[in-house]
């Protein structure tokens, strides 16, 4: 029942706010660091952007909530391009304001075990990076973001429909390492 009730009340938000997706860090900005837990495969770690940054740069895409229709889809999709990103030498990381134990099963059902997903209980990386779903306190809003390994935000890609995020940062982290490459 409860899970009906947040499904509806997430529905009821997203036809509330037609516009959707919105982002007030740019391409240039910094991006703000950060330590979380996360999960990869089921397994449970401690993510660093700072760490993770010096291995490459990272997608991070916030979503609403795990096991809802358009975010199990948008894991779907970062889960079939996964291998694309790791070809460009680009991590990829979900974050939500989930639990961690309902991330451990996501990172296995909903993202296939392909890439991870941080919790962010007290919504303090959803705040610092300025994806607050409007209308829902602490939910994150459907944002994707590449972030360099220079701490900066190269791109940002702001729509509520799950389907576009993938192509947008995957054409992202293709211009980024082309006008990068040595």
């Amino acid at each position: 029942m409860l899970r009906l009730l947040t499904a509806a009340w997430l529905g009821l938000c997203l036809v509330l706010t037609p516009l959707g997706a919105h982002a007030a860090l740019k391409p240039g900005d910094p991006a703000p660091d950060f330590t979380t837990e996360a999960a990869l495969a089921g397994e449970p770690f401690k993510f660093e952007l700072k760490e993770a940054l010096k291995q490459g740069p990272v997608v991070l895409f916030f979503y609403p909530k795990a096991f809802t229709s358009g975010c199990t889809l948008e894991a779907h999709l970062f889960a079939e391009a996964t291998p694309q990103f790791q070809a460009l030498d680009a991590r990829v990381i979900g974050l939500s304001h989930d639990d961690i134990d309902t991330l451990k099963r996501f990172s296995i059902e909903a993202c296939r075990k392909q890439f991870a997903v941080a919790s962010d209980p007290q919504a303090k990386v959803i705040r610092a990076y300025d994806a607050k779903l409007m209308l829902v306190p602490d939910m994150a809003d459907r944002i994707s973001y590449l972030v360099t390994p220079d701490g900066r935000i190269a791109a940002v890609h702001a729509a509520m429909d799950p389907r576009g995020h993938v192509q947008a940062m995957l054409k992202a982290v293709e211009q980024w390492k082309k006008a990068n490459q040595r």
